[in-house]
Parts: structure tokens; C-alpha cells; sequence
């Protein structure tokens, strides 16, 4: 039914008798593997229009070639339609972006290398014991080192009285040597007896030797003896020690493992400043 009727000889075989099949009413072969073809139809004014045999839209009216989709490319490439490219439309997806080549049977398609994300933060409550002895430990550790420090500091910065000290007693050698004496400020104002000397060289630690020296006030209890960039290295070193505390009380007793933002801040800057804080005292003190 509604099929045009089978002329004769459509059912034989071609002159050679090959694979060609029977040849139908509309031209076709039968049993030929053939892609579909453009076929006419009526048009609105009785005229034949040529359609696509898989829409049934005028052939005319379907494109050919679509623009493809390329946000990276900028307008100023000089490509038409600001930068978009054009592809035949057998190539690119409904949205605009194009096709991608599918891995084969059997190989995976290779993945997006991971994020790499950022270790997680331990947030358990630091151990008190453990936290109070290392506060303990470095607080001491930092004063000594302040009060050391405090009296080159000054006289580094120029806050001295000049003068002579003459040695009474020395003992030990190295870094154990201890030497005693009598200083004597250059404009007489003070005299100062049983001042621990630092930093008498060797050859000159005999009993009655008279070295130039300084002293940050009348009521210190240290005479130094060396200049140079000894006295530098003097406060230098010793002030690096207590910051190297303050981080170690930060470390050990578990401020950065707090589990509020806030807490951690606030404990982190009051582990920092305690070392600090006692090194002020000692140069006021020793001012």
C-alpha cells in the first residue's frame, strides 16, 4: 500500500548478476549500502523542492559549517565573528564547543592532574604538662640571655661613660676567665671597686694592669674592655637566642594547634611577646 508499482524486471539480478541488488521506482538500489540522498517534493506553489532526507528541510535552509566556540582566543585576533572559528557542523556539539577525539576500546582517557590541596592543620588541644614546662624552660633560657645582652646593647648604641679600669683579679682562661677591677670614670664623676671586667685578652690579665674601658652608669657591675665588632656580636647574638625562644614557646606548647582562628592568633602573639617583653625589662633596668 501506498507503495508506486514494481516495474518489470525489477526482481533480476543486474547484467553482471553483482551486489549491486534491484534497482527501485526512485532510482535506488535495493540492498546496496548507499547514504541517504537529497529527493523532491512539492513545494507551496506546486514546485519541486530538493529536502534532506533526515530533517525534511529544505536542503538550503540547513548549514553547513557552524562557529565554534573559543574563549581563549580574544576579539582582537582578527578572526571573524570576534574570534570565533568556523567547523563543519558535523564536528561540533549543540553549545558551540567541538568535538573531542574519544579514547579507543580499552585505553582510559587521561585525567586532570589533582589539586593539590594544603596539608590539614592538627587542631587537638595541646598537652598542658608538656606546654608549662617548655614555657618555663624558655622563659628562663630568654632571660638569662636578656640580661647578657642588655648592658653591650646600650654601649653599642653609644649610651656609656668612658674611663680606666685597673685588674685586681683574674682566674680561669678561655671562656671561664673571670677578671675583677677598679674603674675609674674620665671625668672623675664616679669610682667603681670589685666591677666584674669583660673581655681582658690574655697577655694583659696580669694584677695592676690599667685597660681603657666603659661602663653604662655608676651603678652597673660590669666594666667592658673590648671594642670593635666584638662588641657587637655581644648583644647581636644574644637578643637573636631570645627571639629563637619566643618561636620556641610558640612551637612547644601548642599555640599553633588551637582549633579557633581568633585563639591561635591571640596565643601565638602572646608566646611571641613574653621573651620580648623580659628583654625590655632588663634594658631599662640596665639603662
Amino acid at each position: 500500500r501506498g507503495r508506486p508499482a514494481r516495474p518489470a524486471g525489477a526482481g533480476a539480478a543486474g547484467p553482471a548478476g553483482g551486489p549491486e541488488g534491484t534497482t527501485r521506482a526512485d532510482g535506488t538500489t535495493r540492498g546496496a549500502a548507499v547514504a541517504p540522498q537529497p529527493r523532491l517534493v512539492p513545494g507551496p506553489d506546486d514546485s519541486p523542492v530538493e529536502v534532506e532526507p533526515t530533517t525534511g528541510a529544505p536542503v538550503d535552509a540547513v548549514p553547513r559549517r557552524v562557529p565554534v566556540r573559543q574563549p581563549s582566543r580574544a576579539p582582537e585576533t582578527g578572526t571573524p565573528d570576534g574570534g570565533h572559528s568556523w567547523a563543519p557542523i558535523e564536528k561540533v556539539h549543540w553549545d558551540g564547543t567541538p568535538l573531542r577525539e574519544q579514547p579507543k576500546r580499552g585505553e582510559r582517557a587521561p585525567a586532570d592532574p589533582p589539586a593539590r590541596r594544603p596539608a590539614p592543620r592538627a587542631t587537638h588541644s595541646p598537652d598542658p604538662v608538656r606546654g608549662l614546662a617548655a614555657l618555663l624552660a624558655f622563659s628562663l633560657l630568654a632571660a638569662f640571655f636578656a640580661w647578657v645582652s642588655a648592658g653591650p646593647f646600650w654601649l653599642a648604641v653609644g649610651h656609656a661613660t668612658t674611663g680606666t679600669v685597673a685588674i685586681s683579679d683574674c682566674t680561669g682562661g678561655g671562656l671561664t676567665q673571670r677578671c675583677r677591677g677598679i674603674f675609674a670614670a674620665t671625668d672623675g664623676r664616679f669610682l667603681a671597686h670589685g666591677v666584674r671586667v669583660s673581655g681582658v685578652p690574655g697577655e694583659r690579665r696580669a694584677t695592676g694592669t690599667t685597660l681603657p674601658a666603659r661602663m653604662t652608669g655608676p651603678d652597673a657591675d660590669t666594666a667592658y674592655v673590648d671594642n670593635g665588632v666584638a662588641r657587637h656580636l655581644r648583644w647581636l647574638l644574644g637578643l637573636l637566642v631570645v627571639v629563637g625562644c619566643g618561636a620556641g614557646i610558640v612551637r612547644w606548647t601548642g599555640a599553633l594547634r588551637l582549633a579557633d582562628r581568633r585563639h591561635r592568633r591571640w596565643a601565638v602573639a602572646g608566646a611571641s611577646a613574653g621573651p620580648l617583653l623580659i628583654t625590655l625589662g632588663f634594658l631599662v633596668a640596665a639603662w
